[in-house]
């Protein structure tokens, strides 16, 4: 465990996540044991939308005073989420190059239930890896480890930019706004399809 670097496990991941898991050479576990932190990517994605950046967030139940382990998170199903987080990608990436491309292989995850927000993270963790052509033999932690050499739990926070560059690229409504750096790794594969495994 010293020498792989820990990951913590988000929703439709941000592209300067998957640009770590490069630079660390695919080398890493995703921790599993952790106190669940709020207002994190764990649960939140953001997209282009015509107005600018759009924040998705996957809702949690409201878990009791002590701390509930990221494991065992439950997916509040009270809203119809699923639906409103589908409807928002087509409608902000309908008109990019690869949406059709890769359509029909998101589609399912906001059909099928999810209990668990670990369990759904990992489903789409894994699919978003083979579509950018990185291997997908997840490993995870057995316990929370405080002493790790290369610790990117808390690198990565939705409060804070992370300060890791990204190259820009063509970009949805890219006629109305700026490039906006670090969106969802979705982002990149309906705008650079099968090219975006080139882009890190």
């Amino acid at each position: 465990m010293q020498n792989l670097a820990i990951f913590p496990l988000f929703y439709l991941p941000p592209v300067s996540c998957f640009t770590l898991l490069k630079e660390n050479n695919l080398e890493f576990v995703l921790e599993k044991f952790e106190h669940f932190p709020k207002q994190t990517y764990r649960n939140r994605a953001s997209i282009a939308s015509p107005n600018g950046t759009l924040d998705l967030a996957v809702p949690v139940v409201k878990g009791a005073k002590i701390r509930t382990a990221y494991k065992d998170v439950k997916i509040s199903d009270e809203t119809r989420w699923q639906r409103l987080h589908w409807l928002s990608l087509q409608t902000c990436y309908r008109s990019s190059a690869y949406f059709e491309f890769y359509e029909d292989g998101l589609a399912p995850f906001y059909e099928k239930k999810y209990d668990f927000l670990f369990d759904y993270n990992v489903a789409l963790f894994s699919w978003l890896l083979k579509q950018l052509k990185m291997p997908a033999d997840l490993k995870f932690t057995q316990s929370y480890e405080l002493e790790v050499s290369k610790d990117y739990r808390n690198a990565m926070s939705k409060k804070e930019v992370p300060q890791i560059q990204t190259k820009p690229y063509f970009q949805v409504f890219s006629d109305r706004n700026e490039f906006i750096p670090n969106l969802s790794i979705v982002d990149l594969l309906f705008n650079q399809g099968p090219q975006a495994k080139n882009y890190f």
